[in-house]
């Protein structure tokens, strides 16, 4: 097999694939869904949608898969993981390609929660609702790459889809330290943290996880979290609510049928894990 990396959706992708030409492929894949579904894209699709007052608006194929998928998401964590939150992630200053944010941001109160719902090929939303695809776009790119056949493994920024029944993957905790080793095989895994994509805001740091009840940052004990799945966007949307749900996150990740196996790293360096995840020695 053979192993390649590219940049792609704002991070590195790191791919293993059978054929040369798959290389390409799947870095196609990840450009035509970045194409359509980055909110930093003035011509893609999704911000043609958020810069529309239409309440009622017809989308494309594609589009209306990812926009199902993140409903399904935003259902089974009880609205906790919410796509519609990109107007809220700008108003605290996430406004732009995190790469290019290089000041401190003052952010802008918005009080009012996002109101969407798309069927078959109609998405409906408020006015004031911005959506942001961005964890589920990546997460569906590793998902369409490996069922496609273009890869075996990919591993775009911490989300990892592979096809491989030997597949291990390290989890690494927020200062760098390798807290585990996880026999994968066929599955997703994806990890979400409060201490990545952090920038400055007046008294303090803000970062890219906003709570849906607070419309804030989450303030959470769990700095890391970490999901195993079937797929990758039901794997970036376990580790996100994990993280959200705080010190019930681990008891709430292991009443879901849906969920594997979970790992949280505590604020001050504890690891803890469902019964659910199998380890292997470091």
């Amino acid at each position: 097999m053979i192993a390649a990396s590219f940049r792609a959706m704002g991070t590195s992708v790191q791919v293993t694939v059978d054929r040369p030409d798959d290389i390409a492929a799947t870095q196609a894949l990840f450009e035509e869904v970045e194409r359509r579904c980055s909110r930093f894209r003035p011509t893609s699709e999704l911000s043609h949608l958020n810069n529309t007052d239409a309440a009622n608006l017809q989308v494309s194929k594609p589009m209306a898969e990812v926009l199902q998928i993140a409903a399904d998401l935003r259902a089974r964590t009880g609205g906790l993981v919410d796509a519609g939150l990109g107007a809220v992630v700008a108003a605290w200053g996430y406004d732009r390609t995190f790469d290019t944010i290089n000041e401190a941001r003052t952010p802008t109160p918005i009080d009012s929660h996002p109101v969407w719902s798309i069927s078959g090929n109609r998405l409906q939303k408020s006015p004031d609702t911005r959506i942001d695809l961005g964890g589920v776009a990546k997460g569906w790119a590793c998902d369409q790459a490996v069922k496609s056949g273009r890869a075996v493994i990919v591993n775009a920024g911490g989300d990892v889809r592979s096809g491989s029944s030997e597949a291990m993957v390290d989890i690494i905790d927020p200062w760098g330290h390798r807290v585990a080793r996880v026999p994968l095989g066929v599955g997703a895994l994806a990890t979400s943290s409060t201490t990545r994509r952090r920038w400055k805001v007046p008294g303090g740091e803000a970062h890219h996880l906003i709570d849906p009840r607070t419309l804030a940052p989450a303030i959470s004990p769990i700095t890391s979290a970490t999901v195993i799945a079937a797929t990758t966007v039901e794997a970036e949307a376990g580790a996100k609510a994990m993280l959200l749900h705080g010190s019930d996150g681990l008891a709430w990740a292991a009443s879901q049928p849906w969920i594997k196996g979970a790992l949280a790293v505590w604020e001050e360096g504890s690891v803890y894990a469902t019964n659910g995840l199998q380890l292997v020695a470091a």
